[in-house]
């Protein structure tokens, strides 16, 4: 494993000059595309350093085959570290490598008995939807989703009701996939769910990374999301976290395999899998090592800087009824069109990277963007919403 690479960041402060000189030169490979990148909400651009740490996994393999596993075992629980300190987790082992988000939340659904009573909302991701809903078909779970209120978000305040009727796992992202809603009050709903006997699982894929995120002031009993995104850590490269009080509490899940220590009750090292993919651990690497060495904070206060100047380019080019740029909101911008899918087409054939989830496109710049990439997306954004 490294010893601090990428320390010299640590005492960066982010400036369009500064990231030029010392940022932009350690993704050379991603930057020599000739586009403008705002899809840093889907798959994050990688660091030139993570193809050699893919290589440096694989030499495990060649040069030493007999030991290779102590290696790729000590990746694992660098990687665990590093997740541990970007969600607030109490100790690393709490965090259960998964290869997707969805396999976290198939771990804790494989504990519920049939029929248990599941809550969630109208707006989780496809990926989490589509699980809810095949347990739902098996008769394994029944689901309540919350809708919307009137303004377009969701509020705690209306999970109250379901809570109280016997529910028995809540399931919420923090920060809705489409609209960028970033869901306040977690922390009570929390409590909520502790007062009536209900566990609290946090789909936080849209979250790590992106804004500070600390499991233990939100008093989540999971946690679930990934590094493909903010984290730049491409697919495959998933975690679960658990609370200390659920393990402590008797928990168990059946969904486990021969790497797991089943005799350690109290450590999530209980839930680990069978022979598990560990290039992702390299894979993921060089971009969680990135976002500590800037800050989530840092970094958080960049992006809003960027979208707040990209929300004045977009109004200036005629775009309206642009949601995010403000605290309510995490990383990415969206604006409602009943042809997002053809705005985004347009906007790939001019050389913009961006992307659309139903009729909400998103646009979302990292760091990397310059200021004269956002002011000539917003423009080409404005002639392709009028054509």
């Amino acid at each position: 494993m490294p010893s601090d690479r990428l320390g010299s960041l640590k005492f960066l402060k982010l400036s369009e000059e500064t990231v030029a000189q010392q940022v932009a030169p350690l993704f050379s490979r991603a930057l020599s595309l000739e586009s403008i990148y705002l899809a840093n909400h889907s798959l994050g651009r990688p660091l030139d350093l993570m193809q050699d740490d893919l290589l440096e996994g694989l030499s495990a393999w060649y040069e030493h085959p007999e030991i290779a596993w102590d290696a790729w075992l000590r990746e694992r629980e660098y990687f665990r570290g590093m997740v541990a300190q970007l969600t607030g987790a109490e100790r690393p082992d709490l965090i259960v490598p998964k290869t997707s988000a969805g396999e976290g939340l198939r771990t804790v659904l494989n504990t519920l008995p049939a029929g248990a009573r599941v809550l969630s909302t109208c707006g989780e991701f496809r990926s989490i939807d589509v699980i809810l809903r095949q347990y739902e078909e098996l008769g394994r779970i029944t689901v309540t989703r919350v809708a919307a209120g009137e303004d377009g978000n969701y509020h705690v305040g209306a999970f109250t009701r379901h809570i109280e009727q016997g529910i028995r796992l809540v399931v919420v992202s923090q920060v809705i996939f489409d609209t960028g809603q970033v869901i306040e009050g977690l922390d009570q709903l929390a409590d909520s769910c502790r007062r009536h006997g209900a566990l609290l699982l946090v789909d936080a894929y849209h979250a790590v990374g992106a804004i500070p995120v600390d499991v233990k002031r939100q008093g989540a009993d999971f946690l679930i999301g990934g590094c493909y995104k903010y984290l730049r850590g491409g697919p495959g490269s998933g975690f679960l976290y658990i609370s200390p009080r659920v393990l402590d509490g008797g928990w168990r899940s059946p969904d486990r395999g021969w790497f797991a220590d089943p005799e350690d009750a109290q450590s999530g090292d209980a839930l680990l899998g069978d022979t598990p993919p560990v290039l992702t651990w390299y894979q993921s690497r060089s971009g969680l090592e990135f976002t500590l060495a800037l800050g989530v904070e840092q970094l958080r206060a960049y992006g809003m800087q960027q979208l707040g100047a990209l929300r004045g380019y977009l109004h200036a080019a005629g775009v309206g009824d642009v949601r995010g740029g403000d605290a309510g909101h995490g990383a990415f911008l969206s604006i409602r069109s009943a042809s997002a899918d053809g705005v985004v087409a347009a906007m790939t054939a001019a050389g913009v990277v961006c992307n659309a989830r139903g009729e909400w496109l998103r646009l979302c710049p990292d760091c990397l963007t310059t200021d004269a990439e956002l002011r000539r997306a917003a423009q080409l954004l404005g002639e392709a919403m009028r054509r």
